[in-house]
């Protein structure tokens, strides 16, 4: 419900669609992509030549092509193969290279088992004979190079394997998996879900649950035992005449996790060893790494409640470990997405203990060598260490929260430079040897720009891609913009907001007020950067008459620690009071009508808005409540035993504030919708909320969605739903 370096990031510029000049923005155009700017996604850095690959649609032969780039001039160099040359392979889903970038795989014909994972077929595409070879005649899940590029580990129904590319011949690994009860280096569902397991972000490593060691010769895995993890089924109603059911194991807040082992399989002796982790109890290993010395894996401990972490180094050969440092925190631990090892084997680290997320250098030992960043202020991502400049790259929240910059330090803290020069929203994508970086910025006022830029002082090289024509189209729109400030509640509670006023606004006149948050632990929604699709939504109510405004409260990110985690086991508490305040703050303003505020959400969100119309009864005339849970006693257990502990521990905790508790403080009209297939927020909690709503005698509206997930979308789905959310506002408001 929530979200090494790397850059498995594949280059996609998708095109703007052309949309009629008109003053009313309409929801068809906002859900059919009207605004929909160009942009660069999904970037592949080759690391041994300054270049980059883009997948890439052949327009002419309706095929995908992997083209070659130079990163300093931005010019093609190669097609490196088209699927239209192979009559096996009938497109590219996705495709990683080997350490030398001779050899490729490619993953066809995928298919979606939860958010992030998949099976695919899978081929091996060697570049110097041009020769395609199917690994399996079966579909198999995250296949990773080994180091040396002469074998390919992989797993098929829960097992790991490993593929010998001279011999072509599978070697099995494990034998025990079997479905919904052992898996064998692929994540279970919530570690997928809450540890990032299966994602590959732009800028952090693909985070599995098996890794190769640097001499190809060892791989460390984790096992997971879901035997007694508590099943959970969903009904999917358009399979054909009769329901299917999707059952898995789903672990609820204090229910019964997957046992987690770690193994380490000797493809010399050809052995597995387990390692001893019997000291510890009731825990998650949430990240597993082989270090620059190829006999140490460095795997994370951490307990149930994720407030003690240890990092452990492991020796390969006899799988004994010792402890290189530990952290702890009063409320929980964030994990690193950093970690990086230097060729000393010392690692990059990042962290919060000292109120701020900053990174920090530790020798192989664990010993600190420098606080790298310091200051009030959070670095907001870590890009990356070049070992020619001895500099760190990072991004930080330097020029306040709502924006982002670039940075460079000195790893030994010195030496700090900007590297990004406007005001609004900079994310940085740099070439392997960091001599360059490809910049996106934008603001609420401006567009995306990508621009190609130095890495040593920042300066432009060049601007790839921009968005001058959808400004045009859009200055046809006289579209309102967020107005950004802080707003101080009665309380003396300072929180990031942002305002949308209705187009000609007259400050003579009282208009309707509709709040919009999401407001989970960490999570920010007031931010200077473009429109997302429900910033033109917004923009479209303002064209309608309401003002529009949105504000973090207490727990939302990027403003340190004691402000995120002050909601530690009370989810739902001073979220809920600071909306609550900042709706009558804003009641207070003279244009606004008190006796006409709204409040939506989704997700989180949808929990939040569910308790302010409750709770909130008498400020809140309105709410929309989209995918909530409805209370954390049925999500997830990693996520809502991070910020509330265990049910069983906290019970006032989960209960005090869940918008089942408040059901009969409803007085104002309620919107609430759900679609039936969301494994992540279980239609669960939407039909117990209906419940005590009808039991309470409590009239409101709701809509559910067939075999939809937690983003409610496919075909007009979107269109369907912000329609009737819209007329729901207009009928309400």
């Amino acid at each position: 419900m929530i979200r090494k370096l790397t850059f498995f990031i594949v280059l996609f510029i998708t095109t703007t669609s052309t949309i009629t000049a008109q003053k009313q923005v309409t929801l068809e155009e906002i859900w059919s992509g009207a605004f929909r700017t160009q942009g660069m996604d999904e970037l592949n850095a080759m690391k041994n030549t300054n270049q980059y690959t883009v997948l890439n649609f052949n327009r002419a032969t309706r095929s995908m092509k992997i083209d070659l780039y130079d990163y300093a001039t931005l010019n093609k160099v190669a097609t490196l193969i088209d699927s239209k040359d192979f009559t096996a392979l009938r497109g590219i889903d996705s495709y990683i290279f080997n350490k030398k970038e001779n050899q490729v795989l490619i993953a066809n014909n995928s298919n979606q088992i939860f958010r992030h994972s998949f099976t695919a077929d899978y081929f091996l595409y060697d570049l110097a004979s041009k020769k395609l070879t199917k690994i399996a005649d079966y579909e198999i899940q995250e296949p990773t190079f080994s180091p040396d590029g002469t074998k390919i580990a992989y797993a098929y129904q829960n097992n790991l394997f490993i593929y010998d590319i001279a011999a072509k011949k599978h070697s099995q690994i494990t034998t025990d998996g079997k479905k919904n009860e052992i898996i064998n280096g692929i994540a279970d569902w919530v570690y997928e879900e809450e540890f990032s397991f299966n994602k590959a972000d732009k800028l952090i490593a693909y985070v599995r649950a098996f890794d190769w060691n640097k001499t190809s010769d060892k791989l460390a895995f984790i096992r997971f035992d879901e035997s007694q993890v508590p099943e959970f089924s969903m009904d999917l109603y358009n399979q054909g005449l009769y329901p299917t059911q999707q059952v898995f194991k789903y672990p609820k807040a204090g229910e019964k996790n997957s046992d987690v082992s770690l193994h380490i399989f000797n493809l010399k002796s050809n052995n597995t060893k387990q390692v001893d982790l019997s000291k510890y109890n009731d825990f998650y290993l949430p990240r597993l790494d082989w270090t620059n010395e190829a006999n140490v894996l460095s795997v994370q401990v951490l307990n149930r409640h994720q407030n003690n972490l240890d990092l452990l180094f492991v020796d390969g050969n006899t799988a004994d470990y010792k402890v290189v440092l530990n952290e702890k925190d009063k409320a929980y631990i964030d994990l690193t997405v950093s970690l990086t090892f230097l060729n000393d084997n010392s690692f990059i680290w990042t962290s919060e203990k000292d109120g701020f997320n900053h990174i920090y250098h530790y020798d192989k030992n664990g010993k600190l060598r420098t606080q790298v960043t310091s200051g009030n202020w959070e670095v907001s991502e870590y890009y990356g260490f070049d070992d020619k400049t001895k500099k760190v790259f990072y991004q930080s929240v330097e020029n306040g929260s709502t924006n982002r910059d670039v940075y460079s330090i000195g790893i030994n803290g010195k030496g700090k430079r900007k590297l990004t020069s406007r005001k609004g929203w900079n994310e940085a994508i740099f070439s392997p040897n960091f001599k360059y970086f490809i910049n996106s910025f934008s603001s609420a006022t401006s567009a995306p720009v990508y621009t190609l830029n130095e890495s040593k002082k920042g300066t432009e090289v060049k601007k790839i891609v921009s968005n001058e024509a959808l400004e045009q189209r859009l200055a046809e729109y006289s579209l309102p913009q967020k107005e950004f400030f802080e707003l101080t509640t009665e309380k003396g509670h300072s929180l990031n907001a942002w305002i949308i006023k209705p187009t000609n606004f007259d400050a003579a006149k009282k208009y309707p007020l509709f709040m919009y948050q999401y407001s989970g632990p960490g999570s920010q929604e007031v931010m200077n950067k473009w429109n997302n699709y429900n910033d033109y939504w917004f923009k479209m109510l303002a064209q309608k008459g309401y003002v529009v405004a949105c504000v973090d409260g207490r727990g939302t990110g990027f403003k340190g620690a004691e402000f995120k985690k002050c909601t530690y086991k009370e989810l739902g508490n001073k979220e809920v009071e600071d909306q609550i305040d900042a709706a009558k703050a804003l009641a207070n303003y003279d244009y606004i009508d008190g006796s006409r505020i709204g409040i939506f959400g989704w997700s989180y969100g949808g929990y939040m808005a569910s308790n302010c119309i409750f709770r909130g009864a008498d400020v809140f005339k309105t709410a929309i409540a989209v995918a909530p849970v409805t209370n954390w006693r049925f999500y997830d257990s990693v996520y809502t035993e991070r910020y509330m502990q265990t049910p069983q521990e906290n019970a006032n905790g989960y209960d005090d504030w869940a918008p089942l508790t408040h059901v009969d403080k409803l007085k104002g009209s309620f919107l609430l919708i759900h679609g039936t297939g969301d494994d992540n927020v279980h239609v669960q909690n939407t039909m117990k909320m209906i419940e005590a709503l009808v039991q309470a005698n409590k009239q409101f509206d709701w809509a559910i969605y067939p075999d939809k997930n937690h983003g409610i979308y496919g075909g007009k789905t979107r269109l369907q739903l912000y329609t009737k959310m819209t007329n729901f506002i207009q009928n309400n408001l």
